[in-house]
């Protein structure tokens, strides 16, 4: 007779998140527990969690298992210290839904906090990147933290083009955005 393995405990996470939450974001990045194999878990492009093909609900849920997410090389995973679960993400886990703005020019910085509710300053160690999708243009990310993004909303990307400014980089007009200190480039001001 043989066993199957014993699939990951979502109530085992659960209560995980929850006592890893109960401060700041845990050192996950630290942690090197067995993989256990992957749970039924999606983050859709649109930043809905699902369980069982069902959307997570409970806002403080998905914001408990948010802070055990971890980007592997190979996949995303939730972890704790004693296991690692395989989960699905579309594109990236977080999105970002609002933006704050501190100063102008050379000094500015732009603020960006997720749908979970973290909080990262774009700039050296938060860079923003910009992706050409196939049919939908151009798509703007920030980093959140160990190489977890999130897409900015369709309204925070006007935002943040209104915010634009050129810079010429290696001879080049480079049409961007200044947060940190640092110019992130969009795209060329003038296509060839």
């Amino acid at each position: 007779m043989s066993v199957s393995p014993a699939m990951p405990d979502l109530d085992g996470l659960t209560k995980a998140a929850r006592r890893a939450a109960e401060g700041v974001i845990p050192p996950v990045e630290q942690w090197n527990p067995p993989f256990c194999g992957d749970i039924d878990m999606r983050i859709a492009a649109d930043g809905t969690w699902h369980y069982l093909r069902t959307p997570i609900g409970r806002p403080a849920l998905v914001k408990l298992f948010a802070s055990i997410l971890r980007k592997d090389e190979e996949r995303y995973v939730l972890v704790t210290p004693v296991e690692r679960v395989g989960i699905v993400v579309d594109d990236v886990p977080f999105l970002a839904v609002e933006m704050t703005v501190d100063k102008v020019g050379e000094d500015r910085t732009l603020a960006f906090r997720t749908n979970v509710g973290d909080w990262t300053t774009a700039g050296r160690d938060h860079p923003l990147r910009f992706k050409t999708g196939a049919s939908d243009g151009l798509k703007p990310y920030v980093h959140v933290r160990g190489g977890l993004w999130a897409r900015l909303t369709r309204p925070l990307y006007y935002d943040l083009a209104a915010l634009g400014e050129t810079e010429c980089i290696d001879g080049v007009e480079m049409f961007g955005i200044r947060s940190g200190g640092v110019f992130f480039a969009m795209d060329r001001l003038q296509q060839e």
